[in-house]
């Protein structure tokens, strides 16, 4: 690596940082805590150890106290795990001190997490970002050696989109007619595309996520994966996006691949998930009622944003609505590797979603107009109470308020915007 070049890109990398607003978001952060921050392509990571600097420059510190390296810079493309001790060299020679780490997407340099955890056992400061989620494996996870706290990061939720664009939400705005109109226009705008941070404010974001989804698609799972059969990749998603809210089967997901573009086995479409599980695209669920195998080989799929799913779908707004849901149960509980957290049910009767910490059971219906539609929303949830522990049951709506009550008790009825924004 050139240590030129090394110095050129960590000065140009400092005036960036200096440059650039935070706006706050909904995770609570100490200055002092080394982070690994995880999340899709721009959701906004960078953002988050951003933050961190900010404050530390509020707090007396001054950007020669800080080292910042995006390893996303082509200028860079060479850096190995070898040239770590050169990077700190370089920042010791332009500013003669001990430096605050922070590396931007870490999973591009392979062995990185021995030199996080050198740096974290001599108590150097240090914050890292990946667009992988095996950056958390077990295995990486057992050589950081809990020097690490892991952090999430999702794009918007619907109140920090409102919060980005500065958009009231509490009772007194939607009680006047203007503050309503406004909020529900946002609230539309939101559930058609979704909250990929640098989309807010656009007023056609379309572009933007097709320009987003094709450099997640081209290079955090084609290129990183060096997959040959990219017909059949981009195949398997579309049908992914037409399969949300149903369970997903290798089996099945293989034979419909298979009559459109040729023999793909079971074993390529199983890698090619997890490919796209791995670049954060794809959010796996699970059936707590289902046997081991049926755990991991028949599952529900969410896309990361709402946003990126409305790219492939024609009127798919009961898809949008259930979508919207999963990515803020996973946002509230978490979505760790084991996925132990959120569930859904399927045992006969299925229902969306499931909460063993909170035992709760929760349906997605775009709206209880239609009879049938109500009739079978309500008796999932009337059937699970005898199946497993149920103390609270809710029907997730586009817009519909109500109380149902059944022979256990009452269901709520509750608009999704409301849940987004109340609880």
């Amino acid at each position: 690596m050139d240590k030129q070049v090394l110095k050129q890109v960590l000065l140009d990398n400092a005036q960036l940082v200096e440059k650039i607003e935070v706006l706050p978001r909904a995770y609570a952060l100490d200055e002092s805590v080394n982070y690994v921050f995880t999340g899709v392509r721009r959701a906004g990571k960078s953002y988050m150890m951003y933050a961190i600097i900010k404050q530390l420059l509020q707090n007396g510190c001054s950007m020669a106290d800080i080292l910042y390296l995006n390893f996303e810079d082509e200028r860079i493309d060479n850096f190995t795990a070898a040239d770590f001790n050169l990077l700190l060299e370089c920042h010791q020679e332009i500013y003669g001190r001990e430096p605050r780490i922070f590396l931007d997407e870490m999973q591009n340099i392979i062995g990185w997490e021995k030199f996080a955890r050198r740096m974290a056992d001599s108590k150097a400061h240090i914050c890292l970002t990946g667009s992988n989620a095996k950056m958390l494996s077990k295995e990486v996870l057992s050589t950081l050696g809990g020097r690490f706290i892991p952090k999430d990061i999702y794009p918007y939720s619907f109140k920090e989109y409102l919060n980005a664009l500065q958009i009231p939400y509490d009772k007194k705005a939607l009680l006047t007619t203007s503050g309503r109109a406004l909020f529900f226009q946002h609230y539309r705008e939101y559930f058609l595309w979704g909250g990929m941070p640098e989309s807010v404010g656009m007023k056609i974001k379309r572009d933007y996520l097709s320009s987003t989804y094709q450099k997640i698609y081209l290079n955090d799972i084609v290129s990183r994966n060096k997959i040959s059969n990219i017909a059949a990749l981009r195949l398997l998603i579309k049908k992914m996006a037409e399969s949300v809210k149903q369970p997903v089967s290798y089996n099945r997901m293989s034979n419909i691949l298979s009559t459109i573009n040729g023999k793909i086995s079971v074993p390529t479409v199983q890698s090619y998930i997890s490919h796209t599980e791995d670049a954060w695209f794809l959010l796996r669920l699970r059936n707590i009622t289902g046997a081991l195998s049926e755990k991991e080989s028949i599952c529900k799929y969410y896309f990361i944003d709402n946003g990126f799913l409305n790219l492939f779908l024609l009127d798919g707004e009961s898809a949008l609505l259930e979508n919207m849901v999963a990515l803020e149960l996973f946002r509230r509980y978490g979505h760790d590797p084991e996925n132990d957290t959120v569930y859904f049910y399927n045992a006969g009767e299925e229902v969306d979603f499931y909460i063993p910490e909170e035992e709760w059971a929760i349906q997605v219906a775009y709206n209880l107009s239609e009879d049938t539609t109500r009739q079978r929303e309500v008796t999932a949830l009337t059937k699970i109470v005898n199946a497993i522990p149920c103390k609270r049951r809710t029907i997730i709506t586009y817009d519909t308020k109500d109380t149902i009550t059944d022979v256990h008790g009452e269901l709520e009825v509750v608009p999704c915007w409301e849940w987004l924004v109340n609880q």
